[in-house]
């Protein structure tokens, strides 16, 4: 997938305005897999002069967060995937990062630290909530209990998601993990890709429904809810997983999301930005089972990286051009 397994991705999220109770943001993905991408300094250039006011990064990198410093802009910074077991063994790890990369920067805004991104593995999976547990502790320590704490799933940790009523969170860990961010308040961040789901079933998927537009209408036999895009489907059935695990107050981000503009099967300048635009527009309004709740989310990615491996198709996602010119026309407001 776009982002799986990658600590040096990083992510750009802006946030259109605000709810009382909830934060209406629309993001962009700011990936650093390239020879070719420009300096953060340029990049935060770049989002401001886009009106773009929120970033999430991958991973802690001075330069960045250098550039940030007294940018307004809002951040959020994951904990990279290798450092989970020694955060979640040792308390003194956590506070030492939080020192160095948080403490350090008072001039940047903090909003969520993510533990760890699409992890697998049981032994990884099981480091999630007690590395989740001692950075909390660190941040409170540290005067910064308003930074919540939580960690970036797949979609695949949802089995039986279609009808979306059905989601069900598929292991165990998962459970714990939501309970706790029931106690803390901070969301859970999912990655939602209906371009991969597409790919996977074009038979029974078609590219309307995948891409916001008009022609396929779904109804939820068990809910009653009807869908016109795979998008609200399988973000529902993460709110569905949500209240099966006794949580139904988590908040859902969606922590990436996009379209490639070429590459593969169903990657075209002309999906990626109807994706991409009606996405941006779509998500003020939530989802057919939040309806009115402003959806948080992050799109899948700011530039093409030369130098990501896997499908090509993973070198095409971005909304913009090594050159900082455009890839495709998209409208932020």
């Amino acid at each position: 997938m776009a982002t799986q397994g990658f600590a040096a991705v990083l992510s750009v999220a802006l946030l259109l305005a605000a709810f009382p109770a909830a934060v209406q943001s629309i993001g962009v993905c700011y990936g650093v897999i390239g020879n070719n991408l420009p300096a953060a300094s340029d990049v935060v250039k770049l989002y401001k002069s886009k009106g773009i006011d929120s970033m999430r990064i991958y991973f802690p990198r001075s330069d960045i967060l250098q550039a940030l410093t007294g940018s307004n802009i809002a951040l959020t910074m994951d904990v990279a995937n290798e450092n989970l077991a020694a955060f979640a063994s040792d308390a003194t790890a956590a506070a030492a990062w939080v020192k160095q990369n948080v403490q350090a920067y008072p001039g940047v805004s903090f909003r969520y630290i993510a533990v760890g991104n699409e992890v697998t593995g049981d032994d990884d999976t099981d480091n999630i909530l007690p590395a989740m547990k001692n950075l909390n502790a660190a941040l409170a320590a540290a005067g910064l209990g308003g930074v919540k704490v939580s960690t970036s799933v797949s979609q695949g940790v949802i089995t039986d998601s279609y009808p979306p009523s059905n989601g069900v969170f598929k292991d165990d860990y998962m459970f714990d993990i939501v309970q706790y961010l029931a106690s803390t308040g901070a969301p859970l961040l999912v990655n939602v890709y209906p371009y991969f789901a597409y790919v996977d079933d074009p038979k029974d998927i078609s590219l309307n429904y995948a891409t916001f537009q008009p022609g396929t209408t779904v109804t939820d036999d068990g809910s009653g809810l009807t869908y016109t895009s795979l998008f609200d489907a399988m973000v529902d059935s993460i709110y569905a997983a949500l209240e099966d695990a006794g949580t139904p107050d988590v908040g859902v981000v969606v922590s990436e999301t996009g379209w490639p503009s070429a590459g593969g099967f169903g990657a075209s300048v002309s999906n990626a930005q109807t994706y991409n635009q009606k996405l941006i527009n779509h998500v003020q309004g939530g989802t057919p089972k939040r309806p009115g709740v402003a959806l948080e989310t992050y799109v899948f990615a700011m530039f093409n990286e030369n130098q990501k491996t896997g499908a090509e198709t993973e070198r095409h996602f971005g909304l913009f051009n090594p050159n900082k010119s455009p890839s495709y026309k998209i409208r932020f407001h």
